[in-house]
């Protein structure tokens, strides 16, 4: 392996792990502070990349389809939210829940927009491509690693310099002293699984313009979020960040050196990080 191969391959992790990041963190906020294992969230990417190919295909504009995406699926997981989940009690009929959800959207993304995989449009600008040293990296990948940093930087000041964010940090701490001090904790709720939901449906627009969009990208995505999530820790920002970095790297080398023992490698680290700190890397024990 030369030099800029293995440049490339780590601008690809990095790149990927900013994409596993958008989703996983908003899971992550989720489930931190609802408790809820929220299942449907690969769905919800699958749909809002959708949602996003579509109004980019309809406007000719891209970064209209990124909002159109984001809020589309922002709206669907406050309906989710309050139309579903405030009616069921239990962490095993949520589970079953959200499993039916991502079931529906799953069959219903197969049924509007076929089954045959599909790429997101990006405009010209981000179609270049850049020299970094002896590498020459596509412009695009590097728009995601940007967009990534940045949401991870707004979600560091939303959570740490906010009252939401406090309200968020106290709910991931202790859910019934929140309640018990007279804070309106399902507008919490609410506000949290908006913010994760919409989290999701920008995911979907910006990974489905390199990853592409495909019947079966919701399980994907979704099954290296859980990774990310039970590594990184249950409702931590830092343990978003970090699980991604090493799903990502993991990822993309192990196809590189090992593709037998590609899927080993990614759920390696879960096996052995888990009987020793089964509240994740940076996670807390849950009450």
């Amino acid at each position: 392996m030369n030099t800029t191969f293995f440049l490339f391959e780590v601008f690809n992790s990095l790149t990927l792990a900013a994409l596993l990041f958008l989703v996983a963190s908003g899971f992550a906020l989720i489930f931190g502070v609802m408790r809820i294992t929220n299942l449907a969230h690969g769905g919800m990417y699958l749909v809002g990349g959708y949602i996003g190919l579509s109004v980019a295909q309809h406007t000719g504009n891209f970064f209209v389809g990124v909002g159109a995406g984001g809020a589309a699926i922002g709206l669907m997981g406050v309906l989710i939210q309050r139309g579903l989940l405030d009616f069921v009690q239990g962490v095993l009929p949520q589970v079953l829940l959200t499993l039916g959800i991502a079931l529906v959207l799953g069959d219903m993304s197969l049924v509007v927009w076929g089954g045959y995989p599909q790429t997101i449009p990006v405009p010209d600008q981000l179609q270049q491509s850049v020299t970094i040293g002896p590498l020459i990296y596509p412009v695009y990948r590097l728009f995601v690693l940007a967009i990534g940093v940045a949401v991870f930087l707004l979600l560091l000041y939303l959570l740490y310099r906010t009252r939401l964010g406090a309200l968020i940090r106290a709910g991931v701490d202790d859910l019934e002293m929140v309640d018990a001090l007279g804070i309106n904790i399902k507008k919490v709720f609410t506000l949290v699984f908006l913010l994760g939901a919409t989290l999701a449906g920008l995911s979907g627009v910006l990974g489905g313009a390199f990853l592409s969009l495909y019947p079966g990208a919701d399980s994907d995505i979704l099954t290296l979020s859980l990774v990310v999530v039970v590594v990184g820790g249950i409702g931590s920002l830092a343990g978003a960040m970090v699980g991604s970095l090493l799903v990502a790297f993991l990822s993309t080398f192990g196809q590189v050196y090992a593709p037998e023992l590609a899927y080993f490698l990614i759920f390696g680290p879960m096996l052995i990080v888990l009987p020793l700190r089964p509240q994740g890397l940076f996670g807390r024990k849950v009450a």
